[in-house]
């Protein structure tokens, strides 16, 4: 071996030496460290004429895309391959723009869609992958009354999510009483679970009542024997709750501390008033640049409303809809690009779900297959994403609010009526069915019964 030879074999060994010393400085335990090293690996050798050091974001978006076409490649793996490339850029290499490089949407961005999601599990069922699953008792034990189950909640076009808590419901039930045919369960027998849930799982008076609408509406719809008097058990009241608002400064603090796609997303959810699930459901077709308005399809109800896009992210909405064209071309080129339709259109217009308008605004980061078809496609990203990541931003913002998602969409309602919007406008753009629910915010700023000073403050000094 040649000094030359030599030389070079020190060197790569001096940087694996130095790269394993970061993996095990953030308690990458040792068995994983040949993983990560095949992780760079398999980035050096996908360009080798260009040095690790030359190069930039650029580069790691074009692999990290590369590697969320690879069908093969489980979630984990994925994740791994984002994560050795952190670690190199930003605690070895030490490069400046990886830190602002959004790593957590490549990481996060590859959780898949369950089969039960709300935007894909009415797409076929399967009554045989029901009867499968341990959690669906009602459908393994009874699954005639189960198909007459799913006929009664969705000719009237029950929400997904009503259908899922509700079925929920119904099993618990069913297996509290130990799997008896549901057509020998009666008044007694709901009186006697609800007072199981009450006494000793000490839930709360809305989980109640939402566990006895799941009964009545099984008994009424389903078995066709509508309950009578349930007996002593008294119905509880839904309490009145103020919602969390947070104040201008703080909504400052929370989108400063969110960069890149998630950013952009919390930023929209803020500035429209937007659900998480309605955000990560977005399609191109619904951002309308000339009327600088989004329409929010099927909402809560299945209604569609519209909201303004704020002004001062049209530039990123725009420059987002072009990386999804670009991502989309080289999906379609590999033979992918397909995307979730909603309802029947898949069959009325069969292009469409290849066409770039009807690609969701945030894509995942990876391919994924439908759990529902086995088709290979890019659904939208995951609402969970979102959520904890709005969590851990209040958390580093030192935010000592309970924060949520929704807290979002509660400060845009106050903020508006607080610059002196119209309470109706403020319905519309919630797509508050009754401006009774709007009304809760008159409280938060102070125009209802509470808008008064403290006694202590009028006291002389």
């Amino acid at each position: 071996m040649d000094s030359t030879n030599l030389i070079e074999n020190q060197r790569v060994e001096h940087f694996w030496t130095g790269y394993f010393d970061v993996l095990t400085l953030f308690r990458i335990a040792n068995s994983y460290h040949p993983w990560y090293r095949k992780c760079i690996e398999a980035f050096v050798n996908a360009s080798p004429e260009i040095r690790l050091t030359d190069r930039n974001s650029n580069h790691i978006e074009q692999w990290l895309m590369t590697m969320g076409r690879n069908t093969k490649l489980e979630d984990w793996q994925f994740r791994q391959q984002v994560d050795a490339l952190r670690l190199l850029y930003c605690h070895y290499l030490k490069r400046s723009w990886a830190n602002n490089f959004d790593w957590g949407y490549w990481a996060s961005g590859a959780v898949r869609l369950e089969s039960n999601h709300a935007t894909i599990a009415r797409t076929y069922e399967m009554i045989g992958k029901a009867v499968d699953s341990p959690a669906n008792f009602l459908a393994q034990s009874f699954p005639d009354i189960y198909r007459q189950f799913l006929v009664a909640i969705r000719m009237p076009d029950y929400a997904i999510n009503t259908e899922k808590s509700y079925l929920n419901w119904i099993c618990r039930f069913l297996r509290y009483h130990d799997g008896v045919l549901p057509n020998r369960l009666r008044e007694p027998e709901v009186a006697s679970f609800l007072e199981h849930l009450t006494l000793k799982r000490k839930v709360a008076g809305a989980t109640q009542a939402q566990a006895l609408n799941a009964l009545v509406f099984f008994f009424a719809r389903v078995l066709e024997q509508p309950l009578g008097e349930i007996g002593a058990y008294k119905r509880p009241t839904r309490p009145r709750r103020i919602p969390t608002v947070l104040s201008p400064v703080e909504i400052s603090i929370l989108l400063g501390k969110v960069p890149g796609i998630r950013g952009l997303m919390i930023q929209l959810m803020y500035g429209t008033g937007m659900r998480v699930i309605e955000c990560v459901r977005l399609r191109i077709l619904d951002i309308d640049f000339s009327y600088k308005q989004i329409v929010v399809r099927a909402s809560k109800g299945n209604k569609d409303r519209v909201v303004p896009i704020p002004e001062r992210l049209t530039s990123f909405l725009q420059a987002q809809i072009e990386k999804v064209r670009a991502q989309h071309d080289i999906d379609i080129e590999q033979g992918y690009g397909t995307v979730f339709m909603p309802t029947a259109l898949a069959r009325k217009y069969p292009n469409a779900e290849s066409e770039l308008r009807w690609q969701f605004l945030f894509p995942g980061s990876r391919l994924a297959q439908d759990p529902r078809t086995g088709v290979m496609r890019r659904h939208h990203i995951h609402q969970s994403v979102i959520q904890k990541k709005i969590r851990q931003a209040a958390t580093e913002a030192d935010i000592t609010k309970r924060v949520t998602s929704h807290t979002l969409r509660h400060s845009f309602a106050t903020h508006l009526l607080e610059s002196g919007a119209d309470i109706r406008t403020v319905q519309d753009l919630l797509g508050h069915a009754d401006v009774s629910t709007t009304m809760i915010y008159t409280h938060v700023t102070g125009r209802g019964g509470n808008g008064v000073r403290s006694p202590l403050d009028l006291l002389h000094r």
